[in-house]
Formats: C-alpha cells, structure tokens, sequence
C-alpha cells in the first residue's frame, strides 16, 4: 500500500490550507530562515542513505552520465513545460480563489510549487524506494518538510496550492505502482546502490533549496533510471576482470 503517498499528499493539502488561511501574517525573515532548515534536513537525509553504497565507481558513473545525458536533452526544461501544461487547468479550476497578486507572478510561482511537489528528485527517489522496499521513511520525511514549504507557498498562492496535492497523488502512485514491477528484478546491492544514487541528489536538493548552489536536480534525474543498470554490469562484468 502507497502509505508514504497517500500521507505525502495530505501534506501537501493540510500545508495549503494552513498556509492560505495564515496569510500575509508570516514575515519574510521566518520563511526565509525555515528554507535553510529544510535544506540541512535534505542533506541529513542524503547523508544517511549515501552510507548504504555498495559500488562506489558505478554510482559516481550513473550520476554523472545521468546527469549527462539530462543536460542534453534539457530535461529540466521539458519538466518546467510539462508543469506549464498542468498550471493553464489548475488556474482555470480556481479562476475565483486566485490572490491578489500580477498574473504572471501567480503563474511563475505556480509552476515553481507544481515542480516543487511533483517533479522534485527527493519525491521521485522516495516513491521508488517505497514501491521497491516498502520503506516509506524518505517519502515521510518529505511530508515534514513539504508540509512547512507548502505552507509557505500558500501564503502567496493561497488555496491553489492544496490542489498541486491531486497531480502530486497520480504521478507519485504511478512510480510507486512501476517500482513495484521493477522490484523482482533488483538485488540488494543494487537496491543499495539506487538509495545512495537518491542520497546524491537529495544533498544537491539541499544546497539548492537553502539557495547555496543551484544544482540541476531536474536534469540529474536520468541517474535514478541507470544506477541500477550500471550498478550490475559492474558487479557482474567489470570487477570480476579487474579482481581476475
């Protein structure tokens, strides 16, 4: 069952609706100082899944070919165009309940949040990792943070961004409900080796949600699909030759 899914998006739902209802009345300086929490939470939360590497050599090599490979086929743009796509419906849903705010100021932080929520490397790693272990601690641990960001978000969205929560819900389901299928096919160095993969980018998403250095999350991605690929050529093929 999708348990780190399901209270994810709530998450999201509560944070809004929490958010809309406080208003204008958290100050700038608080908002700012909780992003810098949240990216040490990101951080911490990388660091502990870095431990768990088997292959060091074929993660480094899925992260910077993934990460390639994104790079050149502008991934993170297609995703932001993607999240454009979502936001014309959203912002037609709730035409009535939009703040006060310039159109396209509402728009540009609108498609922030659908990125933010739907499309982000932690929220992808933890739905894999759920759907392949049954662990759902990292997609827990991001219902925390996302709880506080959406809170944030709706204190200039407003209630739009409690519905960011129902393509949140379809998308993360859908890794969930794939990562069960790909699960038999994995051992548990190589599952080992996709959470120190996510690890990487879960410290990348922290320097770039604390606004430090602003990593490509989006384009680095791909490393997610490969790791494992590469992760048992390694074992299987390559050290044997270098071990023989």
């Amino acid at each position: 069952m999708p348990i780190g899914v399901i209270i994810n998006v709530f998450s999201v739902v509560i944070g809004g609706i929490v958010g809309a209802a406080a208003g204008e009345k958290l100050p700038d300086k608080f908002k700012n100082e909780l992003n810098l929490v949240f990216g040490a939470c990101s951080m911490g939360i990388g660091i502990n899944s870095i431990v768990l590497m088997k292959n060091m050599p074929a993660v480094i090599f899925a992260i910077v070919l993934g990460s390639s490979i994104g790079l050149l086929i502008r991934l993170g743009d297609k995703i932001n165009r993607a999240a454009l796509l979502l936001e014309r419906p959203i912002s037609h849903l709730i035409k009535n309940m939009k703040p006060k705010m310039p159109e396209d100021e509402f728009q540009s932080l609108l498609v922030t949040a659908l990125v933010l929520f739907c499309a982000s490397g932690t929220g992808i790693y933890g739905c894999l990792d759920s759907g392949m272990t049954g662990d759902h601690s990292i997609l827990i641990a991001k219902s925390v943070l996302d709880l506080f960001t959406a809170l944030v978000f709706a204190c200039s969205l407003g209630y739009v961004t409690s519905i960011i929560a129902i393509p949140q819900f379809i998308i993360f389901l859908l890794l969930f409900l794939c990562a069960r299928i790909i699960f038999p096919l994995t051992t548990p160095d190589m599952i080992a080796d996709f959470k120190a993969c996510g690890g990487i980018l879960m410290i990348a998403t922290g320097f770039r949600i604390a606004k430090i250095k602003m990593f490509p999350i989006a384009d680095m991605l791909p490393a997610m699909v490969i790791v494992m690929p590469c992760g048992s050529l390694w074992t299987s093929i390559i050290l044997p030759l270098l071990t023989s």
